[in-house]
């Protein structure tokens, strides 16, 4: 076969894969396991697919639309440390400082076990998820319904957070954290003097043009964000009007976000760039490479500095290259970056069910990897 012909085959068929797409995505909508998705694929810049298939809101019968707002939520997590690798280039913070050299709330930390750590936790030890810092916010004082009711400032929710004991000793093992994540959102308030969504709307979601990325949603665009669902006993659960997040006070810094697949993309190709995008540089290329390497690569995942990252055969079972970053969120969105392939991939649902919506994502993954 001749060379420019077999070129234009494999060209041809990764055009049918990306085709594709919609057509298997349906086949999900179909069956009631989520209500609608929005899909893009970018490569070498370009985007190469954006579609939207089912319903932004099932019962209203609304149709999804490749810019409906979803809730990101874990997604959150790469821009706010990236907020901080910002700060850290600006000589206001460097990242192995103490946690409580910016938040002296953190002085005088305690083990589960009533002893002192061997060493105060670390900027890094947060965005690595190797602070022994819990999960979840403390069961008392108001922490419990804080991601229901959303009442606290970012300021008073960290001081709860801060007085939680530690789980393990800093740096010795993983967990993931978004106790952790919210702390790194104060710092950013109290070194940077605004408030932490102030700081990220100026300084990222401005330069990249995100114009639908924001903590707390504008009524203006009340009509343009996802239903969110619950999956129970194989039913869809429209959880209400709660999507709005009303009188918020607390951006939550590990999983606020609303935002687009056109923005997500944007903030996507300016770290495929090495930290600049449409002439703007919001970041360093060395900054980029060492938030995108695995420093974790002793503890139970791969994980860099606010990124989960590719490392493993097993985590290229869906066609991912080495060195592939990105994060998920408990909606089941996704988003990756893969610098081998010079590809961008966006992956928005709003269904509650973690690991159960791991499978359709994984489907489109590996259907994304293949349109090449």
């Amino acid at each position: 076969m001749h060379r420019r012909t077999f070129l234009t085959g494999l060209a041809a068929a990764a055009l049918a894969h990306a085709a594709a797409i919609p057509d298997r995505m349906k086949t999900y909508v179909d069956r009631g396991e989520i209500s609608g998705v929005v899909t893009l694929v970018s490569k070498d810049g370009s985007v190469r697919h954006l579609e939207a298939v089912g319903w932004q809101d099932k019962e209203k019968q609304v149709p999804m639309k490749p810019g409906t707002i979803f809730q990101i939520m874990s997604m959150t997590k790469p821009v706010t440390t990236l907020g901080i690798q910002m700060l850290g280039e600006e000589g206001l913070l460097a990242l192995t400082d103490p946690v409580e050299m910016h938040l002296p709330e953190f002085r005088g930390q305690r083990m589960a076990s009533g002893t002192a750590p061997p060493r105060p936790i670390t900027v890094r030890d947060l965005m690595t998820h190797t602070s022994g810092m819990p999960e979840m916010p403390p069961a008392g004082a108001g922490g419990a319904q804080l991601y229901r009711r959303m009442n606290l400032t970012l300021a008073e929710a960290v001081s709860l957070f801060s007085q939680m004991p530690l789980q393990f000793e800093p740096g010795s093992k993983w967990a993931y954290s978004n106790t952790g994540i919210a702390t790194l959102g104060r710092i950013i308030e109290v070194l940077s003097g605004q408030p932490y969504e102030k700081f990220l709307d100026q300084r990222v979601f401005q330069p990249l043009g995100m114009k639908d990325t924001f903590f707390f949603p504008p009524p203006e665009k009340y009509d343009r964000i996802a239903a969110a669902y619950n999956y129970e006993t194989g039913k869809l659960v429209n959880l209400g009007s709660a999507v709005y997040r009303k009188d918020a006070r607390y951006p939550m810094p590990e999983g606020g976000l609303y935002s687009t697949a056109h923005d997500l993309a944007a903030f996507y190709q300016m770290m495929l760039n090495g930290g600049v995008y449409q002439g703007k540089r919001l970041l360093s290329k060395a900054s980029v490479e060492v938030a995108t390497k695995v420093h974790t690569a002793n503890t139970a995942m791969n994980w860099g500095l606010g990124w989960s990252v590719s490392a493993s055969p097993a985590q290229s079972l869906n066609l991912t290259s080495k060195g592939t970053f990105g994060h998920g969120g408990a909606f089941g969105t996704y988003g990756w970056v893969d610098p081998a392939r010079n590809l961008i991939g966006v992956f928005l649902i709003q269904r509650f069910g973690g690991a159960s919506v791991d499978p359709i994502r994984n489907v489109f993954v590996e259907m994304a990897n293949s349109t090449e």
